[in-house]
C-alpha cells in the first residue's frame, strides 16, 4: 500500500501526495512504516522564510513563486499556520494573497498547524518535507508562522534561511539579533518604500558586520516592495547563489533533523498521566527533587 501510494506521488499525483501529509500529519496506523520506504533525495532544496508577523511573508512568497514559475520550476509551498487545524479562517485569510496558485499544475500549497509547537514550524515538518522531497519538486518554500526567537528552529530544517523584516524593525530586530543574525542566510526588507528603509538597512549591515556577529560569512541584504514585485528577481539571484555556497550545511542539517526525530520519538513514550502519578507519588515523600526525579525516570 504505502509502495503504492509513494508510487503515484513521484508521479505527480497531487492528490495521493496531499493525502499522504494527512497520514502523517495525523500519525495514521502505519504512517511510520510508510517513512522507512522514502528514498534521500538531494535535489530539492529546502527555502525557509521566516521573520516577525506583519513582515509581509506571505506575499514575499507569493511574489517568489512567480519569479520560479517564470523559470519552469515545480514548487511546493509548506505554510505554517497558528490557529487550530478545524479553524479555517485564519488559514483562508492569511493565504488569500497565494490563491492564484492553488490550481496552477507547477504549484502545491498546503497549510500546516503548529498544532502548539514553539518554534514556528509544524511537529511533523521534517517528515512531510521529506516526503514532498519524493515528489519531483524543484523547490519547497517553507514559510514559519513567525513567533519571535523560537524560530530559529527553521534553520534545522532548511538549505537556506530568509529573515524577512520592515523598516520599523529595528527595535524587534534588536531583540531577536542573538538568534535571526546566526540563523539568517539572506535578510530581506520588504516594503522597503517606506521612510526609514535606508537608514534601517545602514544599521543592519552594521549589526551583520563580524565584530558583532562573530561570523565571517556574509548576510546579503535585499530590499524589496513583495507587492510591486521590486526586488524579486534580486532576491531569487541571491537565493541561488546562497545554494551553491551551502552544500557544506547537509551534514549540519541532517544531524538536526535527527536530533529533532529521536527527541520526538523519546517523548511518544512519556504518557502524562503516568507522569502525574509518578510525581504524585514522589511528591509524599519528605525529599522529593523534581530533578533527581527527572534523571530517575523511566
Amino acid at each position: 500500500m504505502h509502495e503504492q501510494l509513494l508510487l503515484q506521488i513521484k508521479k505527480g499525483d497531487v492528490r495521493s501526495l496531499a493525502r499522504a501529509i494527512s497520514f502523517i500529519e495525523n500519525e495514521q496506523q502505519g504512517y511510520d512504516d510508510m517513512l522507512r520506504f522514502l528514498q534521500d533525495d538531494r535535489s530539492p532544496k529546502i527555502i525557509g522564510i521566516t521573520g516577525p508577523p506583519g513582515a509581509g511573508k506571505s506575499t514575499l512568497v507569493d511574489a517568489l513563486i512567480d519569479e520560479l514559475i517564470r523559470e519552469e520550476k515545480k514548487i511546493a509551498v509548506l505554510c505554517i499556520d497558528p490557529s487550530s487545524p478545524f479553524n479555517l479562517g485564519a488559514l483562508l485569510g492569511d493565504r488569500i494573497r497565494m490563491s492564484q496558485w492553488y490550481t496552477h499544475p507547477n504549484v502545491f500549497i498546503r497549510s500546516l498547524a503548529t498544532r502548539g509547537s514553539v518554534g514556528g514550524l509544524s511537529p511533523k515538518i521534517i517528515e512531510i518535507t521529506d516526503l514532498i522531497k519524493s515528489a519531483q519538486f524543484d523547490h519547497i518554500i517553507v514559510e514559519t508562522v513567525g513567533v519571535g526567537q523560537s524560530e530559529i528552529e527553521i534553520a534545522g530544517l532548511a538549505d537556506i534561511t530568509i529573515v524577512v523584516v520592515v523598516p520599523e524593525s529595528g527595535d524587534e530586530v534588536q531583540t531577536m539579533k542573538a538568534g535571526l543574525m546566526e540563523i539568517a542566510d539572506i535578510f530581506v526588507i520588504n516594503k522597503s518604500d517606506r521612510p526609514g528603509a535606508d537608514l534601517f538597512e545602514r544599521n543592519l549591515k552594521l549589526m551583520l558586520a563580524p565584530a558583532f556577529t562573530k561570523s565571517d560569512k556574509e548576510v546579503p541584504i535585499v530590499k524589496t516592495v513583495a507587492t510591486e514585485k521590486k526586488g524579486i528577481h534580486e532576491l531569487h539571484e541571491a537565493i541561488k547563489n546562497n545554494l551553491t555556497r551551502n552544500e557544506e550545511r547537509r551534514l549540519s542539517l541532517l544531524t538536526e533533523k535527527a536530533w529533532q526525530l529521536l527527541i520526538n520519538k523519546k517523548m511518544k513514550e512519556v504518557d502524562k498521566m503516568k507522569l502525574r502519578q509518578s510525581i504524585e507519588a514522589g511528591m509524599n515523600s519528605d525529599h522529593f527533587n523534581l530533578y533527581s526525579f527527572i534523571e530517575n525516570y523511566g
